[in-house]
């Protein structure tokens, strides 16, 4: 669900922005929708890769986790 918000945006930042959308043909509501839905899915990409290292930094020093990890994560067939 969507919900409508307020910024304050100075003079020749507007100015650039609305030329920018105006060059696109969209309209200023729709450029920054744009900009701040990249700018979110790049703070959530940052967010995991940082997660991710944490848990790989964790592994690495963590025997039992190491032990686990290489236990779960090797595909195994059984019986060969």
């Amino acid at each position: 669900m969507s919900a409508p918000i307020s910024i304050r945006l100075d003079d020749q930042v507007r100015a650039e922005l609305e030329a920018e959308a105006r060059a696109r043909r969209i309209g200023l509501a729709t450029l920054l929708r744009e900009i701040a839905s990249d700018a979110a899915r790049q703070v959530r990409r940052k967010r995991i890769r940082e997660q991710t290292a944490a848990v790989g930094r964790y592994v690495a020093s963590h025997p039992e986790a190491k032990e686990f990890f290489e236990f779960w994560g090797t595909p195994r067939i059984e019986g060969l």
